[in-house]
């Protein structure tokens, strides 16, 4: 059985193995065989699928359940569950004690099973709970052991087999990874008769195997092979591949490790440095929301939100759109750092030397506002109206979201778009939030202006001078969550019952919008082509520095994420550049496997 959970939850744990298509299909009957089963009883409050995730804590606690660790992993990846043991509670006390223990719980998830004790205890502790909170019931076994909770009003998840199949199924029926409009076939006594149960829709990523979207895994494994060449090559020392598709995370897999001589293997839930998919995660999104609410046209010159640029004359008629396609001439690129002088850093922090750009290294106060944004404002415009990648253009875009929203840009995505997502690991200033050894590092000498390992700060000077808060730079993030968010560009909008952002905006910004270049508002498209390039014309997405790259094609229904710390250890200076381009051959990988048939 364990072999089996491997072979099948292998995506969920970071398993890196070959997949068998033989085999999956044999699991993907067990599944279906799972999700003829499964069905949602005493949903009358609608609880089921959770909607709203900021403000909830949850527990599950489990009672001879057999299929914990299935059943958490899965829900981990929508929302924090905590787990609690309830398998050696006997007495009043032990149950009391648990009480006290969810005290801090709003919503919390019993897990049964044929063999739990259905005692009055039990039953007593289940009701005492769920009269001060939300309650949900995943329960597996043959129905019989539904007459025992026949007095309980919350919802009940019930499936058959007791197996990981179906707490898969259950994990994600909670938070709408899949629906169901099952109904019980047979009578179990009141209230739950033949024929009752409830509808639900999917409404969030799904987890499955590549076979449940007609992808042969089999030809995934190239995936695996492309990864470890570029990994023994030094293309770079930690990887996370994932894939989606038709709203199903078909393939997630960690590789290698953080760094190429140590210890720490990398993780599914690793966070790493953004560095330009900061553009159009984070800046992005909140511009389109200003787009959205009618804060902004984008027509406007950039002029009328930072006022500084109405008494230059090469940049007081820019408008918002030709920043947003990087025709707006800026110059691409300033070297901050070259002007940094030793008074201006200091290795203790201080009311005078606020901003850490690094562990023991701080940049004294008001260096953005003294130094910074007036060798940006005097920068040269010089090819406006063709295109030239330009990072100013998203110091630009910043600082028009934060004066037409009066916020600051990390706080309204982290807020407003991240955690109502279900986007746990995602958002600037990562330290604050996060235990460092979660973070990949991104370099061990930056060569730029800190000589030092950088891990958990950003790697781009600029935005690490800026306290690490930028348009262009400074987001950090795991693979799970942007599938999330790209998803949602997907969807158009719209995920999780709710709508980000409107549909004509998502595709008016994705779409090509500039008649110079393949480009839309901020994202990039398909250009240039190889032969036998399979992505479709309406796909998009970006790539970072760093090593990140996000991808979505919408006439394929697929998000692909490769999250890499290429730059390690010195941006090439130790082992040189790796000829090897792993984000673009596992895209490429990814195409062939699903046009293969």
């Amino acid at each position: 059985m364990r072999k089996l959970l491997i072979l099948f939850f292998g995506l969920t744990y970071g398993v890196v193995q070959a997949q068998h298509h033989l085999v999956n299909l044999k699991q993907l009957e067990r599944i279906q065989e799972a999700e003829r089963s499964i069905t949602l009883l005493n949903n009358s409050s609608g609880i089921v699928p959770v909607l709203n995730l900021p403000g909830l804590n949850i527990a599950s606690v489990h009672f001879n359940y057999g299929q914990i660790e299935v059943f958490d992993s899965i829900a981990n990846k929508y929302w924090k569950v905590t787990d609690l043991d309830g398998d050696t509670v006997k007495t009043d006390y032990g149950f009391n004690a648990i009480h006290d223990k969810l005290k801090l719980y709003n919503l919390v998830i019993f897990q049964l099973s044929a063999s739990t004790h259905y005692n009055s205890s039990l039953l007593k502790f289940i009701k005492d709970i769920a009269s001060t909170r939300s309650v949900l019931i995943v329960l597996t076994g043959n129905g019989k052991n539904l007459s025992y909770l026949s007095d309980i009003k919350s919802p009940i998840i019930w499936y058959k087999a007791d197996n990981q199949f179906g707490a898969s199924l259950a994990a994600q029926l909670v938070f709408g990874g899949t629906g169901t409009s099952n109904r019980l076939a047979e009578n179990f006594g009141k209230p739950f008769l033949k024929g009752s149960g409830y509808t639900t829709n999917k409404i969030r990523l799904g987890y499955a195997l590549p076979e449940a979207v007609s992808v042969n895994s089999e030809n995934l494994v190239r995936i695996d092979s492309i990864v470890n060449a570029g990994i023994a090559a030094h293309a770079a020392p930690a990887v996370v591949i994932l894939l989606a598709k038709d709203g199903q995370v078909i393939f997630s897999k960690a590789y290698g490790k953080h760094t190429y001589n140590g210890n720490d293997t990398t993780g599914l839930n690793d966070i790493f440095d953004m560095a330009s998919v900061t553009k159009v995660t984070a800046t992005m999104p909140a511009i389109m929301h200003l787009y959205d609410t009618h804060a902004i046209s984008l027509d406007s010159p950039i002029s009328k939100y930072v006022a500084l640029l109405r008494t230059i004359p090469d940049k007081k008629d820019i408008k918002i759109k030709e920043a947003l396609l990087h025709e707006a001439g800026f110059t691409p690129y300033i070297k901050f750092y070259q002007d940094l002088k030793p008074a201006d850093m200091s290795t203790d922090s201080s009311a005078t030397y606020p901003t850490k750009v690094a562990d023991h290294y701080y940049l004294r106060a008001n260096y953005f506002n003294e130094v910074m944004w007036p060798v940006t404002l005097a920068s040269k415009v010089e090819t406006r109206g063709k295109f030239v990648y330009s990072d100013l253009s998203m110091y630009m875009m910043k600082e028009v979201f934060e004066e037409a929203s009066h916020q600051k840009l990390n706080d309204f995505v982290l807020n407003e778009l991240y955690l109502p997502l279900g986007m746990q690991a995602t958002g600037y200033l990562p330290r604050n939030r996060f235990n460092k050894s979660r973070i990949v590092p991104t370099t061990e000498n930056d060569n730029w202006f800190r000589n030092m390992l950088v891990q958990g700060y950003v790697n781009d000077p600029g935005s690490a001078m800026a306290g690490g808060v930028e348009g262009h730079a400074g987001l950090f993030a795991n693979a799970n969550d942007l599938a999330i968010y790209y998803q949602m560009l997907l969807n158009k909008g719209t995920y999780g019952g709710h709508k980000y952002i409107d549909s004509t905006t998502v595709k008016m910004f994705t779409s090509r919008e500039s008649k110079t270049t393949q480009r839309g508002y901020g994202f990039d498209r398909v250009g240039k082509r190889e032969p036998n390039d399979l992505r479709s014309d309406e796909a998009f997405g970006h790539s970072g520095y760093t090593g990140t790259f996000v991808w979505v094609d919408p006439k394929y229904n697929l998000v692909y994420i490769c999250l890499t710390n290429r730059v390690y250890p010195d941006d090439g200076k130790t082992y040189g550049n790796s000829k090897i381009n792993i984000r673009a051959l596992c895209l490429d990988a990814f195409y062939k496997a699903i046009v293969s048939k």
